[in-house]
C-alpha cells in the first residue's frame, strides 16, 4: 500500500528493549509507560487534516508496537513502506534520545524519502535538529496541519522551493533556511483536535488496528481526550506550555480556543465508540464565563453516559460544580496542587489561593456530585525544600479530615522529571527561578535520558535540592504518603504492602547503579544485565498503585452496531473527499492560508 505520509511515534529510548534504565516514577501519573509510547494528539489532527485534501496518512506508533511485543522487527515493518515523506513527532524532551535514532533508520531504509521532525520540543530546538543528516524538515510551531499541507504539495509535485512555507526550517544540500515563525491561528475549530474521525477510518482502512494504538493498554482501558485550547492562560514557572513558553517557542501571544459548540460535537461522536472517559485537557474557564456557560448548556443536551474529566488550574466556586452536575451525570476532576505552600504557589502561579480556599474547591466539587478528584503534589519545583516535600503529606491529611474523609479524593507525589521544560520561565531564567541547568543542548538531553537510573536523568537541581535530595524526597514523602493511605484505609494492607516493597527495592537499585557506575567500563555491562529484569519491574508504578489513576467502568465501548456504523460512514467520507480533490485540476494546490498573518516576506 503507498502512503503519501507516514507518521511515526519513537520510544523515549529507542533500545530501551536491550538497556537497564531504571525510570521510576517519572510515568507513574500519566497513562503511558516510562518509554513514553502515548503521542501527541497533534498528529491525528495532521493526519485528519491531510486526508480531507485526499492525501492517504498512516499513523506506527513503533513504541507501543515495540512495547506490546518484544520480538517486534523495526526495521522490517519500515522497509517495505512505500511513502513519499516520513514524519516523526519530538513534542516531549523524554523523544530526544529515540526520535533521532528512529529517524537514522528511516534514513537508512529510504535514503531518497524526506523526513519532517515538529513538536514543541523539534520547535525550540530546530537549529540543532535540522543539522542531523536524517533530517530534512522542522515544521515549527504549535499548529501545523494546514503547513504540513503545502509542504506535502512542495513534496509531491517536487518543488524544492521552500522559503514560501511559513514555520518552516528546511535544508537543500547545503542550504538552511529558517522561515519566519509567523502562522498562529486564532481558534481551532476547522480542525479535529484529536481526529478521532481519522482513528476511526484508518482502522478500516489501512486495516491494522495496532499500529495506531495511543498507547499501552488502550483497548482495555480505551481514555480519550479533547484539546479545548492552544497556548495557556496561565504562566506556571516550570511548565514548556506556559503562557511565557508559548509566546517565546511558537509565537502565540493568545490562546486558540476551539468553540464550545465543535468541543460537544466531539464528545458526541466519541459516545458513538467509546464509553470510557472523556478528558478535557485544560481548564475550560480560560475561555471565560460565557465560554463556559454555553459549553455546559450544549453539553447538557446529550444526556452522555461516559464520565467527563476537567482539568482546575485555580480555585473555583459552588456555582461553577452546580453547573458541571447538573450538565453531566458523570464527571471528575483533576488537579495538580504542586505543594501546600501558599507562597510557593503564587510563587510558581499554579493554584494560587489559600488552603482553605483549596479545601472550598474540593468540598464544593464533593457536595456537588463529583465521582472522583486526583490531586497531585510534585517534587523540584521552585522555592521547595526538602522539608517542604514531606509536608505535602501533613496537608493530605489536612486535606482529608477537612473533607469528611471522603474516598473519593485520590491523593499523588510525582518528581518534576526527568526534564525541565525548554521554554518554561525556569529553563531559561535559571539563576532568578533557583535552578541550576545541567542539560542545556539537544545532545545534553539525549545524552542523559539514556542515563542508568532516573535520578541520573534529571537535567536539573535547584539552589535548595540536589538531584540526590529529588530522589530521596521523592520516595520518603511517596512512603509516607502510602502510611497515609493505610492509616485512612484509602488503600489495603496487601497495596500497602507493595508499594512499600516497591519504593524500598527502587531506593536499593539506585544505590546499585551508582555502585555499578564506579566498576571498570567492561564490567558494567554484565553487572547491569543480572539486574534488568527487576528494574523493568519497578518501572510499573514504582511509587502508586496502577490502579488508582483509573476510572471504573462498566462497558468500554459502543455495541458493535454503532462501532460499524461510525466506521463505513468514515469510510465513505474519505472517499467523497479522495474524489473529490481527484476530480478537481488544481487539487489541494487551491488552498490558501486563511489568515494575513501567514504572509511572508523573502
Amino acid at each position: 500500500m503507498k502512503y503519501d505520509l507516514v507518521l511515526l511515534h519513537a520510544p523515549s529510548v529507542y533500545d530501551f528493549r536491550k538497556d537497564a534504565l531504571l525510570a521510576g516514577p517519572i510515568s507513574d501519573v500519566v497513562p503511558s509507560s516510562p518509554i513514553f509510547e502515548m503521542y501527541p494528539i497533534g498528529i491525528t489532527s495532521i493526519a485528519e487534516y491531510l486526508e480531507r485534501y485526499g492525501l492517504r496518512v498512516k499513523i506506527i506508533n513503533i513504541a507501543n508496537r515495540m512495547l506490546m511485543n518484544e520480538n517486534f522487527d523495526v526495521e522490517k515493518k519500515l522497509k517495505g513502506i512505500k511513502t513519499k515523506a516520513f514524519g516523526i513527532d519530538l513534542h516531549w524532551l523524554p523523544h530526544a534520545h529515540g526520535s533521532i535514532e528512529l529517524a537514522r533508520i528511516v534514513k537508512r531504509l529510504h535514503p531518497e524519502v524526506p523526513m519532517i521532525f515538529g513538536g514543541l520540543s523539534a520547535t525550540y530546538y530546530h537549529k540543532e535538529l535540522i543539522e542531523y543528516p536524517c533530517i530534512d524538515f522542522v515544521m515549527r510551531g504549535d499548529s501545523t496541519e494546514k503547513l504540513m499541507l503545502l509542504l506535502m504539495n512542495k513534496i509531491e509535485a517536487g518543488n524544492t522551493h521552500y522559503a514560501d512555507i511559513p514555520n518552516l526550517t528546511w535544508k537543500k544540500g547545503s542550504d538552511v533556511g529558517y522561515n519566519p515563525l509567523t502562522y498562529v491561528p486564532k481558534d481551532l475549530d476547522d480542525l479535529d483536535v484529536p481526529g478521532y474521525r481519522y482513528a476511526i477510518r484508518s482502522v478500516f482502512k489501512y486495516r491494522n488496528f495496532l499500529d495506531p494504538l495511543p498507547y499501552n493498554g488502550w483497548l482495555q482501558y480505551p481514555n480519550t481526550a479533547l484539546l479545548t485550547a492552544r497556548g495557556c492562560s496561565q504562566n506556571c514557572l516550570i511548565c514548556g506550555g506556559s503562557k511565557d513558553a508559548y509566546d517565546q517557542n511558537c509565537n502565540r501571544s493568545s490562546l486558540a480556543l476551539r468553540s464550545p459548540e465543535k468541543l460537544v460535537e466531539d464528545i458526541k461522536f466519541i459516545s458513538r465508540f467509546s464509553r470510557a472517559p472523556i478528558f478535557i485537557l485544560h481548564d475550560l474557564r480560560q475561555g471565560g464565563r460565557e465560554y463556559v456557560k454555553e459549553f455546559f448548556s450544549r453539553l447538557k443536551e446529550l444526556n452522555l453516559k461516559n464520565e467527563v474529566v476537567f482539568e482546575l488550574f485555580q480555585y473555583a466556586d459552588e456555582g461553577f460544580f452546580k453547573q458541571m452536575n447538573d450538565s453531566v451525570p458523570n464527571y471528575s476532576i483533576e488537579i495538580t496542587l504542586e505543594t501546600h505552600d501558599e507562597k510557593i504557589r503564587r510563587y510558581n502561579g499554579k493554584f494560587n489561593c489559600t488552603n482553605p480556599k483549596v479545601i472550598d474547591t474540593l468540598n464544593f466539587a464533593l457536595k456537588h456530585g463529583c465521582k472522583k478528584i486526583d490531586l497531585f503534589f510534585m517534587v523540584g519545583i521552585p522555592g521547595q525544600t526538602y522539608q517542604s516535600v514531606l509536608q505535602n503529606i501533613d496537608f493530605c491529611e489536612t486535606i482529608h479530615l477537612a473533607c469528611n474523609q471522603d474516598k473519593r479524593i485520590f491523593y499523588f507525589v510525582a518528581p518534576l522529571a526527568p526534564f525541565l521544560d525548554p521554554a518554561s520561565p525556569a529553563f531559561e531564567n535559571p539563576d532568578k527561578h533557583g535552578y541550576i541547568k545541567l542539560c542545556h543542548t539537544f545532545e545534553d538531553h539525549r545524552t542523559a535520558i539514556t542515563q542508568p537510573s532516573w535520578k541520573l536523568m534529571l537535567s536539573y537541581e535547584t539552589v535548595d535540592l540536589t538531584r540526590d535530595d529529588i530522589v530521596n524526597s521523592t520516595y520518603e514523602s511517596a512512603q509516607l504518603l502510602n502510611e497515609f493511605k493505610l492509616k485512612y484505609s484509602l488503600i489495603d494492607e496487601a497495596g500497602y504492602l507493595e508499594i512499600k516493597g516497591k519504593i524500598e527495592k527502587s531506593i536499593d537499585y539506585i544505590n546499585k547503579i551508582d555502585h555499578v557506575l564506579t566498576l571498570p567500563e567492561e564490567q558494567r555491562a554484565g553487572e547491569f544485565a543480572l539486574i534488568k529484569k527487576e528494574i523493568e519491574e519497578l518501572n510499573k508504578y514504582s511509587i502508586c498503585g496502577k490502579n488508582e489513576l483509573k476510572w471504573e467502568v462498566k462497558k468500554n465501548y459502543a455495541n458493535f452496531f454503532s462501532l460499524a456504523l461510525v466506521g463505513i460512514e468514515q469510510l465513505y467520507e474519505d472517499y467523497v473527499n479522495i474524489i473529490r480533490h481527484r476530480l478537481s485540476p488544481k487539487r489541494r494546490q487551491q488552498f490558501q492560508l486563511d489568515s494575513e498573518q501567514t504572509k511572508v516576506k523573502v
